[in-house]
């Protein structure tokens, strides 16, 4: 028996420790899962500030690093991107992602380099977006109209017949929008026609959108513990094959109808009633476009394949920007100094004769600035999407074994007090040094970093700058009682970031506004 005692703790001594980072004690089986809290990013960001930058722990059965300081975050996805560039396999994607060919959850494999490749060139590259930027601005005089109409329609029943400032669900009427660009440019046509905007016809129609499509991709209970996927936990898995179904047969329908008015070939009927102009110059819609590509490559353009860019638009498309909108305008209402800052910038480079156009925004760096200090302090996607590694690697000085889950906590890189001056403070000035610029810098990284950062970062930025520069441009807005607007978060699925309080606002038609439109 001794002998046996001291063997063992001999193989103890010669058996090479593991150099893994700090993390709290974990329990059997559970691991840290006790620990965690909703939402996710601020339990993370506890941690990380009582244990450092480079945590490490175990979601049941799991290994998960979570990082955020920017040298963590460049060690990573700069120096380890090649090592980092898959996804973890999960219960939602077995069933959601078409045997993991979607571009957003595929394995890094020759199949996601060109779905890469075709999304950068027919949709997200610098010509296409030009390409599709009258189809944008045509939903924001859209959107510029509905609202006018909207408080028009209430002064009218007023008693003293003049603008009054009506209370507007903003929440609504920018996720009418984002809906309308994206499958305008996907499909050809809105959502409805908009005499019937930000009417029952439309919610009605936005909320059979929401429940088909918008149900995403992350990690749950039963992809840490395998056992409870086996025991049918709360009857998830049968959860996702009927959202696949649905969502399936959604997008499905979406093809099918562009399939038709190919063969019967009446184009679609834009914003105002008229025919798509972008069609009848030769610009047909995305799902046109690679349907007439699936004749001579069936094999590469398949209808699955269409579906999934499909699906990646009509989430992320309308999503980030929908998210991003509300948070700017909460803040600016939150600080009338920035809202006035923004208008004069608006009224000095575009002026009151015409509606801000997207050429226009180069000269507006002031809103890039609020766009981008909106997504500082609330990243669309707190956590980015998980990356899984397929091999060793280190962070830190820290051994990172294979097989981990790498979680990078946008929340704490940016609110990081060694990072960032007065980090919960809107300050969109400080966006204004040209090292912040943009998504390249690791301490700013709200569209990720690496090869499977988000594409559609350029287009994102597009999407949502000239609708608020419209909204600044065309309105005065207020917010509803003297008290400051309600920031606390929500989430959408444990993922995207929206505030917990839809915002809603008094709006009121500027002078100029009847005379532009």
């Amino acid at each position: 028996m001794i002998w046996l005692n001291l063997k063992k703790q001999s193989w103890r001594l010669l058996r090479p420790k593991k150099n893994l980072p700090p993390g709290p004690f974990a329990l059997p089986i559970l691991g840290h899962l006790h620990l965690l809290k909703k939402p996710l990013h601020q339990t993370l960001q506890t941690l990380s500030a009582k244990y450092g930058p480079v945590l490490f722990l175990k979601f049941g059965t799991c290994p998960v690093l979570v990082v955020s300081s920017p040298d963590a975050m460049g060690q990573c996805f700069r120096s380890n991107d090649l090592t980092l560039a898959n996804r973890p396999r999960c219960l939602s994607a077995d069933y959601l992602t078409y045997n993991y060919t979607a571009v957003f959850w595929s394995p890094y494999c020759p199949s996601w380099r060109w779905q890469r490749r075709v999304i950068y060139t027919e949709i997200l590259s610098w010509k296409s977006i030009q390409q599709s930027s009258t189809t944008r601005m045509e939903e924001v005089g859209c959107l510029v109209r509905g609202l006018f109409n909207l408080v028009v329609s209430s002064s009218s029943k007023s008693k003293h017949g003049r603008a009054e400032k009506v209370a507007v669900d903003l929440r609504f009427v920018l996720s009418s929008l984002t809906n309308n660009m994206m499958l305008r440019m996907a499909v050809g046509h809105r959502l409805v026609e908009e005499q019937h905007a930000y009417t029952d016809v439309e919610k009605q129609a936005y909320l059979e959108l929401k429940k088909s499509v918008y149900p995403g991709l992350e990690m749950n209970i039963c992809d840490y513990l395998p056992l409870l996927r086996h025991l049918g936990y709360r009857g998830m898995e049968k959860a996702f094959q009927r959202t696949h179904r649905v969502r399936d047969q959604y997008v499905q329908n979406l093809v099918d109808q562009v399939r038709s008015r190919r063969i019967h070939s009446p184009p679609p009927l834009n914003c105002t009633g008229s025919h798509d102009q972008e069609l009848r110059k030769g610009s047909p819609s995305l799902v046109d476009t690679f349907l007439s590509k699936q004749e001579s490559e069936p094999d590469f353009y398949s209808d699955e394949v269409i579906k999934t860019i499909l699906i990646m638009m009509l989430v992320a498309g309308t999503g980030v920007p929908t998210f991003t909108l509300e948070w700017a305008m909460s803040l600016l209402l939150n600080h009338p100094e920035a809202m006035r800052k923004l208008k004069a910038e608006i009224d000095n480079q575009v002026g009151h004769e015409r509606l801000i156009n997207e050429s226009d925004l180069p000269k507006l760096p002031y809103l890039k600035c609020v766009l981008n200090e909106a997504l500082r302090l609330y990243p669309t996607l707190p956590l980015m999407n998980p990356h899984f590694s397929s091999e060793p690697f280190t962070v830190g000085g820290y051994d990172i074994p294979a097989g981990t889950v790498v979680m990078a906590n946008l929340w704490a890189l940016h609110r990081n007090p060694s990072v960032w001056e007065d980090p919960d403070e809107f300050k969109p000035e400080r966006f204004e040094e040209a090292a912040l610029d943009g998504h390249k810098c690791s301490k700013f990284a709200p569209f990720g970093m690496g090869r499977r950062s988000c594409a559609g970062a350029l287009m994102g930025m597009t999407m949502t700058s000239s609708p608020l520069g419209a909204l600044i441009q065309c309105f005065d807005w207020e917010r509803i009682g003297i008290e400051k607007e309600d920031m606390e978060c929500g989430a959408i699925g444990g993922a995207a970031l929206r505030k917990e309080k839809p915002l809603q606002a008094l709006c009121t038609p500027r002078q100029h506004l009847k005379s532009m439109l």
